[in-house]
Formats: C-alpha cells, sequence, structure tokens
C-alpha cells in the first residue's frame, strides 16, 4: 500500500503525487488546502501549520513546495533522488531529515525512503520505494489535538515512530524463521538450502541494520537539539523513539550474531559428519585391504614358495585371514570407526 484514496473533495484538486496537503490550527483541528493556498495560510501568523504528504513527486511539485517554503536547493536536490543513508541536516530556519523505510512485499524485505523537511509552520514528507502510507500516523494525531498542538515537530515524531515501530515485526519475524531453521541446523545430513537460507537471513538482517545504525544518530541529535523548531516537549517523545530504535538494532545485532554461530555449527557439524564417514570408509578399506594384501603374495607364480607344498596351507591361510580381518575390525570398534 503507497497511497491513501483522496476522502476530501479539496484533495481532488491536488496532483496524484500529493497525497496530503492540510493545515492544522492551535487545538490540532484539520482543513485541507490546495497547494497555491499554502502561501496564503502562512502569510497569517496565527499559529498554524502546514503538513504535506508526497510519494514519488514530479519535479515541478517540489519545485512548487520549494517556492512556498523556501526550501534549499540542496533539500530539495536529494529529496528528488532517492538512495540517501539516514542523516539529518540544518538549513537555515528548516531541519532535513532522510529516514529508511522497510516493508515486506510478496514474503521479501523492501525498503524505501523518506525525506522529511520540517520548518517553524510547515512538515513535509517525501516517500520513495517500499514505504506505508502515512495516514494512520495522521488519524492518530489528530485524536491527540492537545499534543499537535505543539506545532509539525510532533508530526514528525509520530512519522518516526511510525518507521521505527514497522521495524520491531520484521525483526521478530527474523526471528521465529531462525528458530524454525536450527532443526535443519542441527541434521545429520548435509542441506544445501539450509545454509542459503541462513545467508539469505544474514543479508537482510546486514541491511537492516544500515537502515536502523544511521537513525538512531538522526533520533539522538533530535532529541539533544537545542533548536527552536523542536520544543523540549517534543524532544522527550524523541528520546522514546531512539530508545526502540536502539532496542530494534541490537535485536538486529544479536540476531546476526546468532546467524554467524549457526553458520559456524552448520559448517562444524558437517564437517564432522563428513569425518565420520572418511573413517568408516577407512576402517572398512583397511579390512579389505589386508585380505588382498595376504592372498595376492600367495598368488604370485614362483615355483619355490615352501607354503604351497604344504597339506594345511589353504586352511592356515583362510585362519590366518580370517584372523587379522576379525583383530582389524574389532580394533577399528573400540577406536569408534565402525
Amino acid at each position: 500500500m503507497n497511497q491513501s484514496p483522496s476522502l476530501n473533495p479539496v484533495q481532488n484538486d491536488l496532483p496524484s503525487c500529493v497525497i496530503n496537503c492540510a493545515v492544522y490550527d492551535q487545538h490540532g483541528k484539520r482543513r485541507d488546502i490546495t497547494l497555491d493556498e499554502i502561501s496564503d495560510v502562512l502569510a497569517v501568523e496565527d499559529g498554524t501549520f502546514i503538513w504535506v504528504g508526497l510519494y514519488e513527486p514530479a519535479d515541478s511539485v517540489l519545485e512548487k513546495l520549494q517556492e512556498e517554503f523556501c526550501l534549499h536547493d540542496l533539500a530539495v536536490e536529494d529529496a528528488q533522488n532517492a538512495h540517501q543513508r539516514p542523516k539529518l541536516e540544518a538549513y537555515g530556519n528548516s531541519l532535513f531529515i532522510v529516514m529508511q523505510t522497510a516493508q515486506v512485499v510478496d514474503d521479501r524485505i523492501r525498503y524505501g525512503e523518506t525525506h522529511a523537511f520540517l520548518g517553524p509552520r510547515y512538515l513535509v514528507t517525501v516517500r520513495h520505494g517500499a514505504s506505508l502510507s502515512y495516514a494512520p500516523v495522521r488519524e492518530r494525531v489528530q485524536r491527540e489535538p492537545d499534543l499537535l498542538g505543539l506545532g509539525p515537530s510532533y508530526g514528525l515524531y509520530a512519522v518516526l515512530d511510525f518507521i521505527v515501530d514497522n521495524y520491531r515485526p520484521i525483526v521478530d519475524e527474523f526471528r521465529q524463521t531462525l528458530d524454525t531453521l536450527e532443526k535443519d541446523i542441527f541434521a545429520d545430513t548435509y542441506r544445501r538450502v539450509t545454509v542459503v537460507k541462513l545467508y539469505e537471513l544474514k543479508r537482510e538482517l546486514t541491511k537492516m541494520r544500515l537502515a536502523v545504525a544511521p537513525l538512531q544518530d538522526v533520533l539522538a541529535q533530535l532529541s539533544r537539539t537545542q533548536s527552536p523548531l523542536i520544543p523540549e516537549e517534543v524532544r522527550l517523545y524523541f528520546r522514546d523513539v531512539h530508545d526502540h530504535a536502539l532496542r530494534v538494532n541490537e535485536s538486529t545485532d544479536t540476531l546476526r550474531e546468532m546467524l554467524t554461530t549457526a553458520l559456524s555449527v552448520n559448517l562444524s557439524l558437517v564437517t564432522l559428519a563428513q569425518g565420520e564417514t572418511v573413517k568408516r570408509l577407512g576402517a572398512w578399506a583397511a579390512l579389505l585391504a589386508a585380505p588382498t594384501l595376504i592372498t595376492s603374495w600367495y598368488g604370485m607364480n614362483f615355483e619355490h614358495m615352501p607354503e604351497l607344498a604344504g597339506r594345511f596351507s589353504y586352511p592356515l591361510l583362510m585362519v590366518g585371514v580370517a584372523a587379522v580381518c576379525i583383530g582389524l575390525y574389532r580394533l577399528f570398534k573400540r577406536v569408534r570407526w565402525l
């Protein structure tokens, strides 16, 4: 799910890439507006702020918003091009935040990006790639008008909290998958598919860590910043999200270590199993080699071999071969080669 259907007639006048464009007053009451009305709202200092939500916007829409909100050229350029690492940049009296999102699509994890512009009276979120709609976020904060009255920074907190919360079920799914693979890891027989699954799981966890670890730095900066864009009351909420991200990152690191151990254990067990097989083959080869050596010795075509003329040479040879084989068999049994 990438976009939300428009429920308000005003939304029908917006480009398709504009998912939400609304103004919130000091009491958290929402009113939908068009892009052309943004300048009229900002012209009146009445404590309201604007929240614009975009999904893979056209360059013309970003240029329009740059003109309305006086966004920095470098920030707009980053928002036009995805493939940015999580970061926090300050441009004058505005902040530009990059976050990576994760979403399960067709049983695989797809990663996207959300870019956020935070100003004194506006919040602009730009989504790229695999990303859930932030409509539930807006619905949640609208049920908390007192907190929404803190300004656009509270909307930014809600978006970040939503992103981090979406990481947790993915990590839990990784943990369940690893638990399922444990019985295959300790199986007596080697299965290539088990190693492939373990590798794929570790690769996905590495990608997850690359998304979560830098986000911790962003959240730490937001929770400690002295910028007037983020009131002290909102910094407490950012600290809470930072704690959630820290736990997700720790869980990811723990699972990666467990996967590394699982791969090593699986390789060791396979090596031990192969060693046992080689020992058994070697023992049976020795049992066959002893009579072969003895019989080949007496199978040489020499005329003067004293043992050939004896009356009991053949029975004695058979008894000797049997004794050697039995002795070797008992020896290999004692050392657990058979």
